[in-house]
């Protein structure tokens, strides 16, 4: 199969969940022999890279904008598809409706991920959160094939819009690895930090985080990873705290992000807008111990192999017991692990995705 991939910020993945979803995706259908082309942002991806991993890359510039750089880079791309021969063109961000809809004006094959429900997100204006619902609502009138990747956002489509879509869940590795000095670098110890992996938006709940983690007696420290391009007054705000277990480790992917999920002695998700939220799931399959924010999406995910909470003083209280109690931490890592094994492997999410693309190519819709 040729497969396209839009709407991320490129490969190797170097911000979110769905720039690592392309390239773990991608490279294992490239490994099985499919023609896979992801199509990048100019400023995100090291100039001159072609491929990577198997998988051809389309370089194309993007203003750099809060509200229009994705949606305008998407439309650069699906020009630039309109020129090749695809099989599937798969386009991840309901807001990339504006190129679906000129790829299936010219009878392309397209698919669309159209991710958690954005207009619910803090981050946005009256007008950004007014733009996302027109979207949903235009994306589930269009012919083409919609992905929701949790059953929270399917459910919501099919009430909402009376649109069915296709249920295809977010993956994660599975195997935790030895530190490669990683750990020493952020003056941290295994077993011995708190792990925080998220945007730094309001939404996402960094402050409460802080915020409860004052109220945790122990000399563990608290590792916040993530960034966040147009949220700079807000970061401010989080780097003003006084506790001095805070550590502010920016974004960090590839080894010494799999370095951090393997040692961290405890894992928080305190997210609550969203879909199936990638780091949730690579937290599972790492083996995390989960404290999660208790919203319908995390108790999708995470089921019975986590603790919930539902204000900062709960989240302390979680915190303060598994850090105190090892033996409960690791049955809730290897409960979450278990729970990932079953459902959000990456080679089994391919599987699934391979064989629906097949069944799209055979006429068989969702």
């Amino acid at each position: 199969m040729r497969i396209a991939i839009l709407g991320t910020r490129g490969v190797p993945a170097g911000y979110g969940g769905f720039e690592t979803f392309a390239e773990q995706l991608g490279k294992r259908l490239a490994e099985r022999g499919h023609e896979v082309t992801v199509y990048g942002r100019d400023r995100f991806v090291p100039r001159g890279t072609r491929s990577y991993a198997g998988m051809r890359i389309v370089l194309l510039p993007a203003p750099r904008s809060k509200y229009f750089e994705t949606v305008v880079h998407t439309l650069f791309a699906a020009c630039h598809a309109l020129t090749r021969r695809y099989d599937i063109v798969y386009i991840c961000n309901s807001a990339n409706v504006p190129a679906a809809m000129l790829l299936r004006l010219f009878g392309r094959r397209v698919v669309l991920n159209v991710d958690g429900l954005e207009w619910k997100r803090q981050k946005w204006s009256a007008i950004g959160r007014a733009y996302y619902r027109l979207c949903a609502w235009t994306a589930a009138r269009l012919p083409i094939e919609i992905v929701t990747d949790a059953a929270v956002i399917r459910n919501y489509y099919r009430t909402a819009y009376g649109r069915r879509t296709t249920f295809l869940p977010y993956g994660t590795d599975l195997d935790p690895v030895p530190d490669d000095g990683t750990l020493a670098r952020y003056g941290l110890e295994p077993g011995r930090y708190v792990l925080f992996v998220s945007r730094l938006e309001p939404e996402n709940n960094a402050h409460l985080v802080i915020e409860a983690f004052s109220g945790v007696a122990t000399d563990c420290a608290l590792a916040m990873v993530g960034d966040a391009p147009y949220a700079s007054e807000y970061i401010a705000s989080l780097h003003a705290t006084d506790d001095s277990r805070v550590r502010f480790l920016g974004a960090v992917y590839g080894s010494g992000y799999r370095v951090l999920r393997s040692h961290a002695a405890a894992y928080v998700q305190a997210t609550e807008v969203g879909g199936t939220h990638p780091a949730l799931i690579e937290a599972m399959g790492y083996g995390n111990a989960i404290v999660a924010n208790d919203v319908p999406e995390h108790r999708e995910a995470l089921g019975d192999a986590g603790l919930y909470y539902e204000r900062p003083t709960e989240l302390a209280g979680r915190l303060q017991a598994v850090l105190d109690d090892r033996s409960l931490a690791r049955d809730l890592g290897r409960r979450a692990r278990d729970r990932a094994s079953r459902l959000y492997g990456w080679e089994a999410i391919t599987d699934s995705h391979e064989a629906w693309f097949s069944s799209l190519l055979r006429g068989q819709g969702r």
